[in-house]
């Protein structure tokens, strides 16, 4: 063998071999945000509408700072693996807003007072922040109500908490679309 294949070898040899031997790499990252923000812009292209996006959007962003704090093995703050995921939702759905923002819906409350004040006022509310919101909460409440089926039928059906996850984020969605 010559040298000059030799050198090449050894250049292009640790290339090849890296993916077998590197560790493994986590990452929630702005790409991934774009590529949200793209998909989303996808589906309202389509006529789904931007409350709907945003239910999706936030179980997506609650359940990857779930799936982040689990990689954390040591507890540094009290509450951590909420806090992530609920950090997660806020840098996820915030540089959205951009683009899915401004469809509100008023909220009159007329509880005590004149009209103006604290408790009698109308308040307006961003669908696609309260469409994430949701979403981020049926990701949250979905294991437990996959324990509770699993206690009431006395057995686990396979994928139970991604078809349950599912199915909910589906049956909210397409409430969301054909009412609001």
């Amino acid at each position: 063998m010559n040298t000059k294949t030799m050198s090449i070898k050894k250049i292009l040899g640790p290339i090849f071999l890296f993916p077998f031997f590197a560790a493994r790499g986590y990452a929630h990252c702005p790409l991934c945000t774009a590529g949200i923000v793209a998909a989303a812009g996808g589906a309202t292209l389509l006529g789904v509408k931007t409350p709907v996006i945003g239910l999706f959007i936030g179980a997506f962003a609650i359940s990857t700072g779930l799936w982040a704090a689990k990689l954390i093995k040591k507890q540094l703050l009290p509450f951590q693996t909420h806090l992530l995921a609920i950090t997660s939702l806020a840098l996820t759905v915030s540089p959205m807003l951009a683009f899915f923002g401004g469809d509100f819906h008023p909220i009159y409350v007329s509880l005590a007072g004149d009209y103006g004040s604290l408790l009698n006022s109308t308040y307006l509310l961003d669908k696609f922040i309260a469409s994430s919101v949701i979403g981020g909460a049926v990701v949250y409440a979905s294991p437990g109500i996959s324990k509770k089926i699993t206690q009431l039928r006395g057995k686990h059906i396979p994928y139970q908490g991604i078809a349950l996850t599912l199915l909910l984020l589906i049956a909210i969605g397409t409430i969301i679309q054909f009412t609001l």
